[in-house]
């Protein structure tokens, strides 16, 4: 076993365009250096002393932005620039790899006397990493690949590769706080960012989870009304490969399978779920539960106003697409004051009629990481005094909002109810509900939103989500708990496997 990697440099012949204009970058090598910014790896950047002043500046200058030192390198002559290496980083205690264009590697291999390793991008075929001290890959988008593939080597196979695919903002924002570093966590996980650039197969084969946020990836849901059996979805065409491949391989480990995620995508199903809340209610104690509910196909449909009341419902309500992500607007919502509001609502359909609680304007947000429960407290739309006087403001009608982007709020906002909401949050009471509903949606990582009801101090579950980002949790806490969240359910898979 060799080294683990510790830290990589890239030659400027695989970053910039290849011109005599302007500087600029390769678009894969932006898109490299954004994959490497939070590896926890030492990064440089390294240009040729021939190299024009405008490029050099613009590498430096590019190298401050992603945080990579920058170092002047002649592959004719190192000893001063190793000097400069050895300063900004000292003794890293691990393999330095020196990615290089396949035409220009020839000048590096003096680097392997240091236990360095080339990386040859743009060879014509790509070789098997092995024990040489030249490695020859097609791309540079590669690169991710090869270093999870020469650290497992040098670990052995007590490792566990996570391969992990989302939206390029969903990634930066995880790896920012350090959750998918391409050296070894603690507990012995590797994570490698899958790309649909790239054969599916040549990154999967090295992979034992595969880790998801498909809910990025919808272009369009198809809604069951059966309790028993799920809608169809229709993912990007990426998405759509990697589920092929995942059905002809049932040995492909997810987290979590790509059904498990439909009934967060489903606010009716949700509801219909959370009825179940009932069964952990205690004489004595306080009461979670599910919102009071209604579907509704057409909001002009002339049973309406009897309809609400026999689904315990009564006005201002919340009025929520079916459909809860994945869609245009499946975030736009409103809250309705009257019955003639419903008319020409614009709200997509079908829709659910959701109870407004009255809750302080306090937010319970609860993340659940396999057997770990973190929560934080969030403001939140104001009790229904306060939105009536908003609503007469605006002129009588319906607020529309979209959840992403702003809630709706006055200036009169009173936090007096606050401490007595917060002092009455049982968090018991919600670790259970996590627990239970981990259990009934057989999900790993999910998160769900509680409100507590003034003077019933009933915890209300309103929202579920799947894969949140759980950034209000300290890195320092939740990351820990992301790694062991995965790990423990790889090694259930795997206990099971062997019974």
């Amino acid at each position: 076993m060799g080294a683990l990697v510790a830290g990589v440099i890239l030659d400027h012949s695989v970053l910039l365009v290849d011109n005599l204009g302007t500087a600029s970058f390769q678009p894969s090598a932006l898109s490299l250096l954004h994959k490497l910014r939070h590896s926890k790896l030492h990064l440089g950047i390294s240009y040729a002393p021939a190299l024009s002043d405008d490029k050099a500046s613009f590498l430096k200058k590019m190298a401050t932005q992603y945080s990579f030192d920058c170092f002047m390198l002649d592959g004719s002559s190192t000893d001063g620039a190793l000097k400069g290496i050895n300063f900004a980083w000292g003794d890293i205690g691990g393999t330095i790899l020196y990615v290089v264009s396949n035409d220009k590697h020839g000048s590096f291999n003096q680097l392997s006397n240091l236990g360095w390793i080339i990386i040859a991008v743009d060879a014509e075929g790509a070789v098997p990493c092995d024990n040489s001290c030249t490695i020859y890959i097609n791309k540079v988008e590669e690169l991710p690949l090869t270093i999870c593939r020469l650290n497992r080597e040098a670990i052995g196979d007590s490792t566990v590769t996570v391969g992990y695919i989302m939206k390029p903002s969903r990634e930066e924002d995880f790896a920012k706080r350090g959750a998918f570093p391409l050296c070894p966590t603690p507990n012995g996980l590797l994570f490698l960012p899958l790309t649909f650039g790239l054969p599916l197969l040549s990154q999967l084969q090295h992979v034992d989870i595969v880790l998801h946020k498909a809910t990025d990836e919808i272009l369009s849901v198809e809604l069951s009304d059966s309790m028993e059996s799920s809608g169809s979805i229709t993912y990007t065409t990426g998405m759509q490969e990697l589920q092929r491949y995942m059905e002809h391989h049932p040995g492909c480990f997810v987290i979590d399978p790509l059904d498990k995620i439909y009934p967060v995508l489903d606010r009716l199903k949700i509801q219909q779920i959370l009825l179940g809340l009932e069964d952990l209610n205690k004489e004595g104690s306080h009461t979670i539960r599910a919102p009071h509910f209604l579907k509704v196909d057409n909001f002009n449909e002339l049973d309406l106003v009897k309809l609400l009341p026999e689904a315990n419902l009564s006005l201002p309500s919340i009025v929520k697409p079916q459909i809860a992500c994945g869609v245009a607007d499946a975030h736009s919502m409103a809250i309705v004051f009257r019955v003639q509001d419903f008319k020409d609502l614009s709200v997509p359909l079908p829709a659910v009629v959701q109870e407004y609680v009255d809750h302080s304007s306090t937010l319970f947000k609860i993340y659940v990481l396999g057997e770990r429960v973190f929560y934080a407290v969030k403001k939140s739309i104001p009790n229904v005094d306060m939105l009536m006087k908003l609503s007469e403001n605006n002129g009588v009608g319906p607020l529309l909002f979209d959840s992403l982007k702003s809630l709706p709020t006055t200036k009169e906002q009173s936090s007096s109810g606050d401490s007595l909401t917060t002092s009455c949050f049982d968090l018991d009471l919600v670790t259970e509900a996590a627990h239970w509903l981990a259990r009934k949606l057989d999900l790993t990582i999910f998160g769900f939103d509680v409100v507590i009801q003034e003077g019933t101090t009933d915890h209300v579950i309103v929202d579920v989500n799947y894969l949140p980002s759980f950034k209000e949790v300290p890195n320092d806490i939740s990351i820990p708990a992301f790694w062991e969240a995965i790990k423990s359910k790889f090694d259930l898979r795997e206990k099971v496997k062997c019974s």
